[in-house]
């Protein structure tokens, strides 16, 4: 009996297989190419990961000789949770030379790379850094003292979640608007940071599809989103919660689902701050 699993995979060869999968579930086909074309791997590299596909797949596809390509059975079963949006690059056709064209491309979010670095040196050993940043609410400070904690993503954006000692708040900072003109100087801290409230707090939010939609709307909406019920809990620390909102697009005119309620409870992992 053969108990590999996809986790047993090495990194390269898990990625290829993966996208072997993606091609099966989306496309329903996949052939040699693809591999070869994606990872410009070899046509015998590309031999193993489809063997290697056909005994982790719970449902194998089929050889179609006439269209050299294995094809998915009706039945398919993907070996990873499948996810349209992230998955969509199997679906562009790569043939008429215009890849990436089909879909609308994300601003592209810049940093200066060696105050990253120097953001990320402060926080690993644990001191405080004197920085300017600019705000779009209050524009530029005159330079404050922060305590880096953690960095963090909505998706879109990195960010720095510090303790501000100016606010004597816990806030988050976009590292591209801290000035390079900024002293950066360091300091020890002089006592323990206070904890940090909302990223030790779970925010359970519920949703449900937007009132002010028909029965056939809503129906389609909770497909959409994977509803299994009537409600669908999304689970984010507090200190993410707006992230997840503007994202979702939660508060906006015609949002397609709308809070039903919010809970609020300690989420302990363990880590201080």
């Amino acid at each position: 009996i053969n108990s590999m699993t996809i986790n047993d995979l090495k990194y390269a060869q898990r990625e290829r297989v993966i996208f072997l999968d993606r091609c099966l579930t989306w496309r329903g086909a996949a052939n040699r190419r693809d591999p070869i074309d994606r990872f410009r791997i070899s046509s015998a590299q590309a031999a193993i990961d489809f063997r290697t596909y056909l005994q982790l797949a719970p449902v194998p596809p089929d050889y179609d000789p006439v269209r050299k390509a294995y094809i998915a059975r009706a039945n398919h079963q993907s070996l990873m949770t499948p996810s349209l949006t992230t998955d969509f690059e199997v679906l562009e056709d790569a043939e008429d030379g215009e890849s990436g064209s089909a879909s609308v491309p994300r601003p592209f979010r810049q940093a200066d790379a060696a105050i990253v670095a120097r953001l990320y040196n402060v926080m690993r050993t644990g001191k405080a850094i004197h920085v300017s940043y600019t705000s779009m609410t209050t524009g530029a400070d005159e330079g404050q003292w922060l305590a880096p904690v953690r960095f963090t993503s909505d998706g879109e954006n990195v960010h720095l979640r510090a303790f501000s000692f100016k606010h004597q708040a816990y806030r988050d900072y976009l590292p591209i608007r801290f000035s390079p003109s900024s002293s950066f100087d360091e300091r020890q801290l002089e006592q323990a940071l206070p904890l940090d409230e909302e990223w030790r707090t779970r925010a359970r939010i519920f949703l449900r599809p937007h009132a002010g939609l028909s029965a056939e709307q809503a129906a389609v909406v909770s497909k959409e989103y994977g509803f299994s019920g009537e409600l669908l809990v999304v689970v984010v620390r507090q200190a993410m919660e707006f992230y997840l909102k503007r994202r979702w697009r939660l508060e906006e005119k015609n949002a397609r689902l709308q809070i039903v309620k919010i809970e609020h409870e300690p989420w302990d992992d363990g880590r201080e701050g």
